[in-house]
């Protein structure tokens, strides 16, 4: 899904115009960028956490010319998702495939 898509779903189900939606979503997106490149973790009950992680420094390697490149300790934003939302996701993926499977047999 993209988020065209997304915007077009949430307009559908809620009434609201799309261009309100857009205007929200690009709001949210950009608040969290904000908020992340501060250094302050987005927690979203029941949905999920939008954190930074620390990557340590490290030795890498150039593979044209052959040579070591030092990478120094940097941030990067990740996503850690709730409980309730991990087992909601696990629980459609297994209805939908015993319906899968089920659509299977009958033919």
């Amino acid at each position: 899904m993209r988020k065209a898509d997304l915007i077009n779903n949430i307009a559908e189900k809620t009434g609201i115009p799309k261009v309100d939606v857009l205007v929200t979503l690009e709001t949210m997106f950009k608040e969290v960028k904000e908020s992340l490149s501060k250094g302050e973790n987005i927690y979203i009950r029941g949905f999920g956490s939008f954190i930074t992680k620390k990557r340590a420094a490290k030795i890498g390697r150039n593979i044209k010319k052959n040579t070591a490149v030092h990478i120094p300790a940097h941030y990067i934003p990740a996503f850690k998702p709730a409980k309730e939302f991990t087992h909601e996701v696990k629980k459609l993926q297994a209805d939908a495939r015993i319906n899968e499977d089920g659509a299977d047999e009958m033919a």
